[in-house]
């Protein structure tokens, strides 16, 4: 009979009076039959794997956001792709003017009062242009409002801002687009397996509490957009908790000594960690993941783009698209 284990570091309990420090060594053992997991046939059955348009490797990509530590991850790992860098980023107004250097470019940086003539004079020159965003929750629905104006085709990689109203102006527009608070490949096939769980077993933790801590470097100012997926499914499974409660960590300190962050990953990382305590405080679950570095979410951008240009080019039907969408087409590099 075929199994599986799955090992969850449990280093960092968060309990009632304070955090407990564990072992690093220490894991949580679960043991799962695979006849209890559904059938893939009860499943939506991904599209058989195509291979990437090869015409369309060279793609052009502008990366709004530029001079962010993000922005710069998504060039290094686009110029690694083949992909095509314009010289031109849009930016806040003190950024305006600025010239940055990436992978040997030299990339401008236009400030507000040109932004719209900037973008619809590069979508005439590179009319299969796609637009990147990693600027600032504060900036993504004025940006996605520039972009559907325009009609250029865009990945929103930037959390916050209102969604509801992200998601209303790219359908009123038509525009193609990938939106998804969690670039990182794999991190966004262990959401679809929450999402999953969520259908296919509502309420199956009705009564459990929820405590939730998510660690990111002090520049990150709003909460994780990935740690609300998350809770979104756990509330789908009959966990009651409300948004407020979930504990952000910023301070270097606390995220070195308690989160056990490495020193050299302050600046950029991803810790969440979710745990589920039964009624009678029998019983517990904890789901942990933690990134280190940005690779893996600029990787996964490269994918959403190259997916995006596919579906511009087959005119698909489909116009707003998130990460899942680009998982189940099977390209990712």
């Amino acid at each position: 009979m075929a199994s599986f284990v799955v090992n969850v570091p449990t280093n960092a309990i968060r309990i009632s009076s304070g955090w407990m420090k564990m072992p690093n060594h220490t894991h949580m053992r679960m043991n799962m039959n695979m006849n209890m997991i559904p059938r893939a046939s009860s499943l939506s059955a991904a599209p058989a794997i195509q291979p990437l348009n090869k015409s369309i490797s060279n793609i052009p990509i502008m990366v709004n956001g530029c001079t962010g530590k993000m922005g710069k991850a998504v060039i290094n790992a686009a110029d690694s792709a083949g992909l095509n860098i314009v010289p031109v980023s849009l930016g806040s107004e003190e950024e305006s003017g600025n010239t940055v250097q990436v992978c040997g470019k030299e990339i401008t940086v236009q400030g507000p009062s040109k932004r719209e003539s900037t973008l619809a004079s590069l979508f005439d020159e590179y009319p299969n242009l796609i637009v990147v965003d990693y600027t600032v929750p504060a900036a993504v629905n004025d940006n996605a409002e520039l972009y559907c104006r325009v009609g250029v085709p865009f990945v929103m990689g930037t959390t916050g801002g209102d969604r509801d109203r992200l998601y209303k102006t790219v359908e009123d527009s038509k525009v193609y687009a990938v939106i998804s608070p969690q670039m990182g490949k794999q991190v966004v096939a262990f959401l679809a397996a929450m999402e999953i769980m969520a259908e296919q077993f509502p309420g199956a933790f009705s009564g459990y509490s929820l405590q939730v801590l998510e660690s990111h470097q002090a520049s990150k100012v709003d909460t994780s957009g990935t740690a609300k997926a998350v809770i979104s499914c756990f509330k789908k499974l009959g966990v009651s908790f409300d948004m407020d409660q979930i504990q952000l960590i910023r301070d270097p300190k606390l995220q070195r000594e308690m989160v056990g962050v490495p020193d050299e990953h302050l600046s950029g990382h991803a810790f969440h960690m979710y745990h589920l305590t039964s009624p009678d405080e029998t019983v517990s679950f904890e789901f942990q993941h933690n990134v280190c570095g940005r690779s893996i979410y600029a990787e996964g951008t490269v994918d959403a783009v190259i997916f995006l240009a596919n579906k511009v080019q087959s005119k698909a039907e489909k116009r707003i698209y998130d990460m899942i969408d680009v998982l189940r087409e099977g390209n990712m590099r």
